[in-house]
């Protein structure tokens, strides 16, 4: 993990943020967890807009979803905590767009809120094939997430 962060740190000093952090990051966990697909999201009000994918084609850069009053929502945004979606069930709880999701052949995820200042400003999103995520799984990934800071506040202030 410290190696990780490492070479996070290293690439935010590099130029051509924040596409250059975004990519570093999703090849950390791709290296630690795996993924299938990975996607950044800020918050804004109550929806989450996409601002990274790492397949634009099913799941855009300026998406979109209205997540705030959900059950979800409440876990990951309001009170702050890490969601791991084991299979595709807690993946139709968790999404209205679980169609999409399967679709891909997706089953599992892993939700990380970025906070800061005491909110949750972003969520740090990581889908695979069901039943590849485990509890294991959570920690190693969620210490990248404060990574993401600077460009989840430059995205909310560009938004605004």
């Amino acid at each position: 993990m410290t190696e990780s962060i490492s070479r996070i740190t290293a690439t935010l000093q590099e130029p051509g943020q924040p596409d250059r952090v975004f990519k570093a990051i999703e090849a950390e966990t791709q290296s630690l967890v795996g993924h299938r697909l990975f996607t950044v999201l800020y918050v804004d009000g109550q929806d989450v807009a996409r601002i990274y994918s790492s397949n634009p084609a099913a799941y855009p850069v300026s998406g979109r979803k209205p997540m705030g009053r959900t059950p979800w929502g409440v876990h990951v945004l309001v009170n702050m905590h890490p969601y791991l979606g084991r299979d595709a069930a807690a993946v139709r709880w968790a999404f209205f767009d679980h169609a999409v999701i399967a679709s891909l052949g997706l089953g599992s995820v892993i939700n990380i809120p970025v906070i800061y200042d005491g909110r949750t400003i972003g969520t740090m999103n990581l889908l695979h094939t069901e039943h590849h995520y485990q509890e294991a799984h959570v920690a190693p990934v969620a210490g990248l997430a404060c990574a993401l800071i600077p460009a989840l506040l430059n995205a909310r202030a560009q938004a605004k």
